[in-house]
C-alpha cells in the first residue's frame, strides 16, 4: 500500500493529534481537528461542526484526494509532497510556494469532494444542480458553448449539473471563515491560495450532453455542467506553482503586493508566497527537508526526475535487478491464455 493511502485512512482512522498534515498550533487539513480548536466559536464554522457530520465526512475525503494529487503531481521533484508526518508540519508552518500548492490542492479537494457528494445524492444538504446557469452581472458569462447546428436540431439545459456553487461555499465557511479577522501577510497569502484552488475547478468547467432521437439521429441534446477531472485541476495547479509570484506585505498592513515592482500583480488564479524555498537536497527538519539520498532516479531523463537534478550533483549508484514477467503467451482453446515466466535484467539509480 503507498504511504498516501495510508496517510489517507490514518486521516479517518487515527486519534486527532496523529493528523499528519498540520501548522503548528493551527491544524487546518483535520476536520475534527479543527472543530474541537473552534468549539467556542459561533457562525457557519460552528454549525458545521455540530450538525453537519456528513459534510465533515466529506471534507476529510476532498483533504485525501488533494494529499494523493500532491503527491502524484511532486513524485519526481526533490520535494515528493511527503506524507511524513512532522516534515510537512514544517512545510506548512512556513511560506513557501509549496506551502501555498498544499493550500491550493486542499480547498480544490475539498469543494471537488463536496461537490460530487452533491450530484450523487450523497448529502442531505444539497443535491445536483438542475437551474440554467446565468450570466453574473456586470461581467462576461462564462457561458458553454451550445452544440453546432451540424450536431443536433435543437440543444437545453437540463440532467444533473454538478453543484459547484454548494461546494464552493462550504469550501470557504470551513476552511476561510477562522481567518476572515486576521490581516497578516500569511493569512492573506493563505486565503488566496485556497481561492486559487477552488478557481481551478470553478473556472474550469465543461459541458455534457446526451443525445435523443431515433436511430441515434441526436435531434435534441440534454447538456449540464460538469467539474473537470481532478487530475486535470492539479495540473493546472502544478502550472501556477511554477509561475507563483513572491509577494510582500502593502503599506497599510492588509493587502500584499508583488516582491519587485517590475513584476506584474498575481491574479486571483495565481498562487503566490513570501518566502524562498529551501533546496530541499539534505535532510533539515528546521525547514521540513527530507532529503533526496536514497530517492531512486532517472539517468536517462533531462527534467526535475534527473539523477542531476534529483541526487543535487552528488552522484548516484546503479544497482542491476532481475524482474519477473510473462512472456511467450499462446492462447489455449477454449479458452485460457498460458505464459512462461522469463527473467529481465533492469538498471536502477539511487541517489547518494
Amino acid at each position: 500500500m503507498r504511504p498516501v493511502l495510508i496517510a489517507a485512512c490514518l486521516l479517518l482512522l487515527a486519534p486527532i493529534t496523529d493528523s499528519w498534515w498540520a501548522s503548528g498550533s493551527a491544524v487546518i487539513l483535520d476536520p475534527r481537528m479543527v472543530c474541537k480548536k473552534n468549539r467556542r466559536t459561533r457562525g457557519r464554522l460552528a454549525q458545521i461542526c455540530r450538525n453537519e457530520t456528513g459534510l465533515l465526512k466529506e471534507i476529510s475525503r476532498g483533504v485525501t484526494l488533494g494529499a494523493t494529487e500532491c503527491a502524484h503531481q511532486f513524485r519526481n521533484r526533490r520535494w515528493n509532497c511527503t506524507t511524513q508526518r512532522r516534515s510537512m508540519r514544517k512545510i506548512l508552518m512556513r511560506d513557501t510556494r509549496e506551502t501555498g500548492f498544499v493550500n491550493a490542492i486542499t480547498a480544490a479537494g475539498v469543494t471537488y469532494a463536496i461537490t460530487r457528494a452533491c450530484t450523487a445524492g450523497s448529502l442531505l444538504e444539497c443535491s445536483c444542480q438542475k437551474e440554467v446557469p446565468k450570466p453574473r452581472r456586470g461581467r462576461v458569462a462564462q457561458m458553454p458553448q451550445p452544440p453546432s447546428p451540424a450536431q443536433t436540431d435543437r440543444w437545453q439545459w437540463g440532467g444533473c449539473s454538478d453543484n459547484v456553487r454548494f461546494g464552493l461555499q462550504k469550501s470557504r465557511e470551513f476552511m476561510d471563515s477562522r481567518y476572515r479577522k486576521k490581516s497578516d501577510i500569511k493569512t492573506l497569502i493563505k486565503l488566496h491560495n485556497h481561492n486559487a484552488g477552488r478557481l481551478a475547478i470553478k473556472n474550469n468547467m465543461k459541458v455534457e450532453c446526451k443525445c435523443h432521437g431515433l436511430s441515434g439521429s441526436c435531434t435534441l441534446r440534454t447538456c449540464w455542467w460538469r467539474m473537470p477531472a481532478f487530475r486535470e485541476v492539479g495540473d493546472r495547479l502544478r502550472d501556477r506553482f511554477e509561475g507563483a509570484a513572491k509577494v510582500i506585505s502593502s503599506n497599510d498592513g492588509d493587502s500584499f503586493m508583488p516582491e519587485s515592482p517590475n513584476i506584474k500583480r498575481p491574479g486571483k488564479k495565481d498562487i503566490i508566497y513570501s518566502e524562498e524555498s529551501p533546496d530541499f537536497c539534505s535532510a533539515n527538519m528546521k525547514t521540513g527537508s527530507l532529503g533526496t539520498e536514497g530517492r531512486q532516479c532517472n539517468i536517462s531523463s533531462a527534467g526535475t526526475d534527473s539523477c542531476d537534478q534529483l541526487c543535487c550533483r552528488r552522484g548516484y549508484v546503479q544497482t542491476t535487478i532481475r524482474e519477473a514477467e510473462n512472456c511467450n503467451c499462446q492462447f489455449k482453446w477454449c479458452c485460457e491464455v498460458i505464459c512462461e515466466t522469463c527473467y529481465v535484467k533492469r538498471d536502477i539509480q539511487t541517489c547518494l
